[in-house]
């Protein structure tokens, strides 16, 4: 979206270059709008972003509840099941081994979350500062864009002065 933006006010630029009149409140105008839609586009996404991030570290926490209670659960059936020797023992203590191994893998996932997040603010800084960058530069086309309507329009009034001094 951001491209075509870039490619209309381009084309805007041209196509005021090439008339003789220049209003330089009309691309302050158009500089503006594009500027708050591609604010409001980045916010949107921002929003959304925020809004899937949450929903993911929502389900995480859900699943590690859950878990903890099986565990709680497990560990009770455990302690039943050994107070009536039950031929079952050998099962519930795999069970339990696997437990362990499931909580043991959860710790590195939840570093791994931290980790994606502290990517995610890294990479967002990053967009932001480019994202600034290119709104000067297009800000900076704009005066250059001005200033060589002006002295073309300039040139042109020169060169008129001058043909009908020669007539």
């Amino acid at each position: 979206m951001q491209n075509q933006q870039l490619q209309t006010l381009m084309q805007g630029g041209q196509q005021m270059s090439g008339s003789l009149g220049f209003n330089g409140n009309n691309i302050s105008k158009e500089d503006e709008e594009m500027s708050k839609s591609a604010l409001s586009s980045f916010r949107a996404k921002e929003e959304e972003i925020e809004k899937k991030k949450l929903e993911v570290k929502e389900k995480v926490q859900a699943q590690l509840d859950r878990i903890e209670e099986e565990t709680r659960r497990l560990a009770i059936i455990r302690e039943e099941l050994e107070a009536l020797s039950d031929p079952m023992k050998k099962e519930v203590s795999t069970v339990r081994k696997r437990i362990d191994i499931v909580n043991k893998e959860l710790k590195p996932l939840g570093q791994i979350c931290q980790k994606k997040e502290r990517e995610y603010k890294e990479a967002l800084e990053l967009f932001n500062e480019k994202h600034k960058e290119k709104v000067n530069l297009i800000s900076r086309l704009m005066e250059l864009v001005g200033e060589s309507e002006k002295m073309r329009m300039k040139k042109l009034e020169e060169l008129n002065k001058s043909i009908e001094t020669i007539q």
